[in-house]
């Protein structure tokens, strides 16, 4: 008998709950088997729409909900009870989970019906997304929780999905992506244990709902010998570690989205089959076989997928599973001296690595004291420098240049989807709405109730239930806990890393500039490294920055989630030569040229202004004309020649030759 296919999923979620739901009742008919939500970057750090840092943020990068009212229009005539939800959410995943098991239960689906995932691994997010929002323990201490919850209550429900895939795209090499992803296994499997929430005779059930949410980079090969390591390793773990009897309970489950900051917006026709041989790398082995999978778009480096896009991901899983043999076979590296020799490999380094976590008291302390962020980060810049330098070819990109005119990129500002540039308002229009339709007593006393029991060692998961049913919003919720738990600022990883070890030629000539100029204005050049908005991914701020400082520069980076008032107050205060900006997240038209109004208020418009990030051509011209320095997307991959275009523009800012 032929082996089931994967889930097929597709991650989406975009501009408001209702024009979601039309997508995804699409996206079914389709024949896509389960769904994959998207949240926007409010919706994950706990504002609502009307907050200050929400500005610019709203429904670009997912869907709006910050409250029941939106998380009943996201799932409208979808019966909850038949789908398999996966939902990339993770400070606020009980908030959201909430909101799902009452939706839920309007429609007349128990608790027990429900099936799905919460990503709620919060400690990668300390390491490579950014949406954090409490600090490490407060945050686990949700996670234990909710486990404890769901595996009584919702019995079909994967309360945690450990995430290495952004691990990947923070610079993880393969042997830190399986030493990271496991040492979060064990920090939170202890946690559970240790709260005492759960009975020893249900552990099992603990350790059988964990899955994993991995990457898939090009390299197919490594990555299925990656996935093979896992399934290993975790086998250990649970059976010497945790005294797991039952091999269902061991099995290592995991979903997969491949590799989307890997694909390039230079010819980005080549994405297709990038996309496709990742995908065979978590296929091709059956004992270590993804249960779900979700594709990115060929057109993600350029901008926001359309619906077209997403279909022709759907279909290169289909093609896979029901036109090729694949799924007629056992495994077919079964007895490969080469795969089983980089499988132990991979296992001896994990393994070493796991062991130097633990020792530092666990994954929690290794991610306050900065280790892994620092680990992470170096990584990243080894790489960079060896695309960089050549040895690693990336086509389309630092070799094969030559191409021919895409009909798929002829019409750039066509080839991807614009944000609706009403979303926000209708969204601050519609949290408003909702506030003044709602019981304001019902919802301070459920918000109290919070409060009071964020204070003791109670599961949050019934007093969140309760501020769900009464009305509160997402940015209520994490407003009620940030008053007792506090926020919190992850280290950056940038101060600790090692740059580039041997400047080449063009470092050295790039230096001497850096050199001269800071010559002639008397003073080391100081270049502001900014992070505005929500946009919590950093890989490329912290590259920036790493390069910036090898090129001579006095680097100013306080993180992420920066209000532009803020970086315009640092840039003050640091007498900075230039500002960066770094946004990912679609916000740019926004947040831009607010922080160089704020500049010229300062009586700092003199100093240039560069951007980098997924920036679409028709806004960066629009950039460049109002002013803005220079714009960089993911096609510049040269950061040393961004070094010197940013001392050129120090340069000709000052009036210097």
């Amino acid at each position: 008998m032929p082996d089931r296919p994967w889930m097929m999923r597709t991650y989406a979620g975009h501009s408001s709950a209702a024009e979601s739901n039309a997508l995804y009742r699409k996206n079914l008919a389709k024949g896509q088997t389960g769904l994959s939500v998207a949240f926007d970057l409010p919706t994950q750090t706990g504002y609502d729409p009307d907050h200050v840092l929400s500005r610019g943020e709203v429904g670009k990068v997912g869907v709006p909900i910050p409250h029941l009212g939106a998380m009943r229009r996201l799932f409208q005539d979808i019966p909850l009870s038949e789908m398999n939800t996966s939902m990339t959410i993770n400070a606020t995943a009980m908030w959201l989970f909430a909101m799902y098991q009452v939706a839920a239960e309007e429609q007349g689906a128990g608790p027990q019906t429900l099936a799905g995932t919460t990503q709620n691994d919060i400690i990668k997010e300390y390491l490579s997304r950014g949406t954090y929002v409490f600090p490490p323990e407060a945050s686990l201490r949700l996670t234990t929780d909710m486990i404890a919850y769901t595996v009584t209550n919702v019995p079909q429900w994967n309360p945690l999905n450990i995430c290495s895939y952004h691990l990947q795209e923070a610079g993880a090499t393969p042997t830190q992506e399986l030493a990271y992803a496991l040492s979060t296994a064990i920090a939170v499997l202890d946690a559970v244990k240790d709260s005492g929430q759960v009975d020893e005779a249900d552990f099992e059930k603990v350790v059988g709902r964990i899955s994993f949410f991995v990457n898939a980079g090009v390299r197919f090969v490594e990555e299925t010998c990656k996935m093979r390591a896992f399934g290993q390793m975790w086998e250990t773990i649970t059976r010497e570690r945790y005294g797991v009897s039952d091999p269902k309970m061991r099995r290592f489950r995991y979903g997969v989205q491949v590799n989307s900051l890997g694909l390039t917006e230079a010819q980005p026709e080549n994405n297709v089959q990038r996309i496709v041989l990742e995908m065979l790398g978590v296929t091709l082995s059956k004992s270590a076989r993804a249960r779900a999978v979700q594709l990115p778009a060929w057109n993600e480096a350029l901008g926001l997928p359309r619906p077209w896009d997403q279909q022709w991901s759907l279909r290169l899983q289909q093609v896979l599973a029901f036109e090729s043999d694949l799924l007629e076979y056992e495994d077919i590296f079964d007895g490969s001296h080469v795969i089983e020799a980089k499988v132990a490999e991979l296992i001896e380094g994990a393994q070493a690595e796991i062991d130097r976590v633990q020792a530092m008291g666990g994954a929690v302390a290794a991610v306050e004291s900065g280790y892994m962020k620092s680990e992470l980060v170096a990584s990243h810049a080894e790489r960079r420098a060896r695309i960089e330098d050549g040895e690693i070819k990336v086509v389309g990109v630092n070799s094969y240049l030559e191409t021919e005119p895409s009909p798929l990129t002829e019409d750039l500002d066509a080839a991807i989807m614009a944000a609706d540039p009403q979303a926000e308002a209708n969204a601050v229009a519609d949290v408003q709405a909702w506030r003044e339709q709602r019981d304001d007593a019902e919802v301070e006393q459920a918000l109290d109730r919070l409060r009071a029991e964020s204070k003791t060692d109670a599961n949050l998961m019934e007093a969140t239930l309760a501020a769900v049913r009464a009305g509160a919003t997402v940015g209520e919720w994490a407003e009620a806990l940030r008053e007792v738990f506090g926020e919190y600022r992850a280290p950056t990883g940038v101060s600790g890393a090692a740059g580039v070890a041997e400047a080449g030629g063009e470092l050295r000539a790039v230096r001497e500039k850096v050199r001269g100029i800071g010559e002639q204005l008397g003073t080391r050049l100081r270049l502001l490294v900014g992070k505005p908005g929500l946009d919590g991914h950093s890989n490329g701020a912290e590259q920036i920055a790493v390069r910036a400082r090898d090129a001579g520069f006095e680097v100013i980076y306080q993180g992420i989630r920066l209000t532009p008032e803020q970086i315009v107050a640092a840039a003050v205060a640091e007498d900075v030569h230039c500002v960066g900006l770094s946004i990912l997240s679609g916000s740019h038209m926004e947040l831009v040229p607010d922080v160089q109004r704020r500049l010229i208020e300062a009586d700092m418009g003199e100093v240039p202004i560069i951007v980098g990030g997924i920036i679409p051509d028709s806004d960066g011209r629009r950039l460049e004309e109002q002013g803005i320095a220079a714009v960089f997307t993911p096609k510049d991959f040269g950061m040393t020649d961004i070094m010197g275009r940013i001392a050129d523009e120090i340069a000709r800012a000052n009036g210097l030759s």
